[in-house]
């Protein structure tokens, strides 16, 4: 499925140490492969809910991780199961993501109505970097995070910590959900997002009419209203100035 399975204890240690874990901690793992992180967690958590898609590696993981009673193997797609009905209680997440789900996971759990109070995750480096950009070098990735919540970088991680080996470091994430997302309108804002990344090398004003589907002289009054410059790209923008712009759309719409 894409996994390289981690097997340097430093970086477990670092993993641990983030999320701050308690023996009251319930912790939902998503992708724990063979089980290696999975027991650190175990040992220091109350319980752990690890959620394997692979049938073989799950049944490994039965055998293996039967000592530990605090310990739920979940064989299923973690796409497919809402997070409420993972854990009755505060939760936090932590993975070790491929890189061809890390956007679906984070959505999954930080759009949730029951969302974790915090998600640890590792990524690829280029991906970490992308989650916490800046205005000048955001994405549809960077905004659809930081509009649920806080990420910060908490260190970088050699390839050669996993078997197999992959091609690129990874790095180790800290998202630090928000009690409510800035805007109650989530879908809306993130269709005028969306909009205006559909071209992310043109302009703004090219990008929103060719993803809104409308007249490029209505996609200029749109950023005019919302006093943002037409010439600018979307990666340039600040979350506040995207909610001004949906909030101009939304006006318009009315």
């Amino acid at each position: 499925m894409g996994q390289h399975f981690l097997i340097d204890e430093e970086v477990l240690k670092r993993i641990t140490a983030a999320a701050e874990l308690s023996p009251t901690d319930v912790i939902v793992e998503v992708g724990p492969g063979l089980g290696v992180l999975t027991r650190e967690l175990a040992q220091k958590a109350g319980s752990v809910i690890a959620i394997e898609l692979d049938n073989k590696l799950a049944a490994l993981l039965e055998q293996t991780l039967a000592p530990f009673n605090n310990v739920t193997i979940i064989n299923e797609d973690v796409l497919r199961i809402e997070p409420g009905e993972l854990a009755k209680t505060d939760y936090k997440v932590v993975a070790n993501l491929p890189y061809y789900i890390t956007s679906p996971v984070l959505r999954h759990f930080l759009e949730a109505s029951a969302k974790p109070k915090l998600m640890i995750i590792m990524v690829q480096k280029e991906v970490a970097e992308t989650i916490v950009a800046k205005p000048g070098e955001m994405s549809l990735l960077s905004v659809s995070v930081q509009f649920y919540g806080e990420p910060r970088i908490i260190s970088y991680v050699s390839a050669q910590c996993f078997y197999p080996a992959p091609k690129v470091d990874s790095a180790i994430v800290r998202i630090d959900p928000y009690p409510q997302p800035p805007l109650a309108d989530s879908r809306g804002f993130f269709e005028v997002v969306r909009a205006g990344f559909t071209a992310p090398r043109k302009q703004l004003a090219n990008s929103l009419a060719q993803g809104l589907g409308v007249a490029k002289a209505e996609a200029l009054s749109l950023l005019e209203a919302a006093d943002i410059i037409p010439q600018r790209r979307g990666e340039t923008l600040t979350l506040e100035e995207w909610a001004r712009l949906w909030g101009v759309f939304r006006g318009k719409r009315c």
